[in-house]
């Protein structure tokens, strides 16, 4: 699950880096990852890119509180419609 989170979070982004990536820029694009998927469902909004172009996104609404194996659920939902 985090192999996919962070390739989604590389497309996001748009480039590759010319270095590696440091485990903190991870971390990130793992975020705008579960950001990006769970725009689908309403939950954050995409706002725009910062001067080092990395997508921002605002929290629409907060995540329900379930259980970890629901949340896990929900995301390869999200994945399975992010690659169709």
């Amino acid at each position: 699950m985090e192999g996919i989170l962070f390739l989604i979070g590389v497309n996001e982004l748009g480039r590759l880096p010319r270095k590696k990536f440091s485990k903190e820029q991870k971390q990130d694009l793992m975020h705008i990852a579960v950001c990006t998927l769970l725009c689908q469902l309403g939950y954050y909004e995409y706002v725009g890119r910062d001067e080092e172009n990395w997508p921002h996104f605002n929290e629409l609404k907060h995540v329900p509180a379930t259980g970890i194996k629901d949340q896990e659920r929900m995301l390869k939902e999200c994945i399975i419609r992010y690659f169709e």
